[in-house]
């Protein structure tokens, strides 16, 4: 299952090209992959999962070992006392002493048993099948947790990165209204601006630091978020690292939907599980037919006993006490109360929930495929425009500086022209990163 996880996560970790770096000896830095690493190791969900199929391991051997024979060794060990009966009396057989009476005696019992049920219309093999089947479900929850594990990781990080690049974004229109600012100052001391004029330029850089500490604080929560997942709790200071994403991988081509679904019908644990719930109905079924047949047992045993008031030594009472035999049972219901029937109903019921279970997941999974496709295919298209937005609105902010140092434009004009610049900066940013997220997802399903 490992092998599989990191197969699948390399698809991701190509979302975010990123950098084979080591942890730290603080842990303070992550890459993507140290983060899966982490959270496949050390994670409570998967472990949980993990300790689940162990179970259901255990349980299948269980089941195993029952079609075998059964042996136990018994032994009883008992001392009386009649302190009213008469002493020195004794049976006499063939000249020579068998029993001696006495007030105290000791007596123990020695048996070896064994029990094995021949055939029970195949209910034991059945329920082997069974219990294999629920091993191998096991399994699979245990790869749909790690898949869905690594789906949430992903967004985490994605997010992270794309809210780092946003708090650039903020510092650089900051930066840029300081200089605002300063120049508003500068023609406020030469008489070319109103302190109005000029107090709007203030107000305007103090709405661009406020800006800038909000997208601090949400790299700041994200982290905090992705930090929950891994199930970090102490309070070093955590970061991520990677390479920046490129706006290729943004404009990269898009799987068709019908694809991926076909292919991940193909691929994906929660469908296998659904698929083999149907399949274990099935066993249950024979199972509980099984309770209309005739079950034969066989058993044997081998005992003997000894007594304190035998006059022959343990080894010859062993020897003359030992008795051994076996047997066939069978036992043919003739009137169950309903239980087979009743089995038989709810085996025909579980299956045809197993049906519905495995048709919901298939839509469930589809309309999971479709809004990937849907966010990818509409962000990719907003963010072919927001390129060339961007590259407008920065054009034309640059203009507008040039005019309004010269006087020829006002305030109002250059906070507009900011304005737009920074929408532009901020959609091209958001479109960016969700293209390239929701692609990789689509190709994550298709693989």
């Amino acid at each position: 299952m490992t092998n599989h996880l990191f197969l699948t996560s390399r698809k991701i970790v190509l979302l975010l090209l990123l950098a084979a770096t080591t942890l730290t000896a603080t842990g303070r830095t992550w890459t993507y992959d140290e983060c899966l690493a982490y959270a496949m190791t050390e994670g409570t969900t998967l472990r949980k999962a993990g300790l689940t199929r162990q179970t259901a391991t255990e349980t299948r051997l269980a089941s195993s070992a029952a079609l075998f024979p059964s042996i136990s060794f018994s032994t009883s060990q008992n001392v009386s006392n009649q302190p009213w009966k008469a002493t020195g009396a004794a049976t006499i057989l063939n000249d020579e002493i068998q029993t001696v009476s006495a007030k105290t005696s000791y007596n123990g019992s020695y048996n070896v048993g064994a029990n094995w049920t021949i055939w029970n219309g195949g209910r034991n093999y059945n329920q082997v099948k069974a219990n294999r089947i629920a091993e191998e479900m096991a399994e699979l929850d245990s790869i749909t947790a790690a898949l869905t594990l690594e789906e949430r990781l992903a967004q985490y990080f994605v997010q992270i990165l794309y809210s780092k690049e946003a708090v650039e974004v903020n510092r650089a229109i900051l930066e840029a209204a300081k200089v605002n600012e300063n120049r508003g100052l500068e023609m406020v001391r030469v008489g070319s601006m109103s302190k109005a004029d000029c107090s709007q330029l203030t107000s305007d850089r103090a709405q661009k630091e406020y800006d800038l500490e909000l997208s601090i604080n949400n790299v700041r929560n994200y982290k905090r978020q992705l930090k929950a997942l891994l199930q970090i709790i102490d309070d070093d200071d955590f970061d991520v690292t990677a390479s920046t994403p490129t706006d290729q991988m943004a404009l990269a081509t898009i799987p068709s939907m019908q694809e991926v679904y076909l292919a991940a019908l193909e691929s994906r644990p929660e469908i296998k599980n659904a698929q083999m719930s149907i399949d274990n109905a099935d066993i249950q079924m024979k199972i509980a037919k099984g309770q209309r047949l005739p079950t034969i047992s066989m058993n044997a045993s081998v005992k003997t006993n000894t007594s304190s008031q035998n006059n022959n030594s343990w080894s010859k009472q062993i020897q003359t006490s030992f008795n051994a035999g076996a047997g066939f049972t069978v036992s043919v219901p003739i009137f169950d109360q309903r239980a087979a029937k009743t089995a038989i109903n709810k085996a025909n019921i579980q299956r045809q929930t197993a049906l519905l279970d495995l048709k919901e997941k298939q839509s469930t999974l589809h309309s999971t495929i479709e809004n990937y496709w849907i966010q990818a295919t509409g962000n990719q298209s907003q963010f072919k425009a927001a390129l060339v937005a961007t590259e407008s609105a920065q054009a034309s902010y640059d203009l507008l500086s040039e005019q309004f140092a010269v006087g020829i434009k006002n305030i109002v004009e250059l906070q507009n022209g900011m304005t737009r610049l920074l929408n532009a900066r901020q959609s091209e940013l958001q479109a960016k990163y969700t293209t390239i997220l929701n692609i990789k997802m689509l190709e994550l399903y298709k693989n």
